[in-house]
């Protein structure tokens, strides 16, 4: 069976000097680091295929730091951005909130806050697994296919939660977590390796990791 490996890139870091929760909220743009972080991606994969990967398939979240990060990699690898409504952000009920650690100590909030395994305050786990693997999967399918069905590669431009959840996923974990502990920065790859239909590992790398200490990182961004 052929092999073929999918890509999970969470965005650069984005403009928000009020600290905003923006989700899914329109026409939040990536920072001058997050362009820089964005360019350095591009490298990361050009990097790669000089070394033989085969990439052949790009796609990207339609919320616009999404689209801008795969942007210098479209341009570098010759690629066009396929837009996936599936690979979009999880639902969150304190979207557009600014300083949320602090208002949700407010009462109000609570009820929200009831159940931290689903979650109650937003999109179940579950169902952004569901939904990101299924498009895990057609985006191997396109790579292969484009590929001639020899071993390639695709690259898929998401957001911290839907990654992280679909890692866990991938390694059996179980999927309700501490946000906080999240392995998944700005700009990072985590890497699906797959058998055929069958997944057989994960790997988690950080191109930008030298970067991360300038950026202004909104936890649940």
């Amino acid at each position: 069976m052929p092999s073929a490996t999918v890509h999970l890139v969470r965005h650069g870091e984005v403009h928000n000097p009020d600290g905003i929760l923006y989700g899914r909220l329109p026409e939040f743009h990536l920072s001058e680091l997050g362009r820089e972080m964005a360019e350095r991606v591009a490298g990361y994969f050009a990097e790669r295929r000089n070394d033989g990967a085969d990439i052949v398939h790009l796609v990207a979240s339609p919320l616009t730091r999404a689209q801008e990060t795969a942007e210098p990699t479209a341009r570098e690898l010759g690629l066009t951005v396929v837009t996936d409504e599936r690979i979009i952000e999880a639902e969150n009920r304190f979207e557009g909130m600014a300083q949320v650690a602090q208002q949700i100590k407010h009462p109000r909030h609570w009820k929200s806050l009831r159940n931290p395994f689903t979650p109650s305050w937003g999109e179940p786990y579950s169902a952004q697994v569901e939904r990101v693997m299924s498009a895990v999967h057609d985006a191997r399918r396109a790579a292969l296919e484009a590929s001639g069905g020899k071993d390639a590669e695709a690259i898929m431009v998401s957001h911290q939660l839907p990654i992280w959840v679909a890692r866990l996923a991938a390694e059996n974990r179980r999927l309700w977590h501490d946000p906080r502990q999240r392995k998944c920065t700005l700009s990072s790859v985590t890497s699906l390796y797959f058998d055929g239909d069958q997944l057989t590992g994960v790997r988690y790398e950080e191109p930008c990791a030298d970067l991360l200490p300038r950026a202004k990182n909104i936890p649940g961004a």
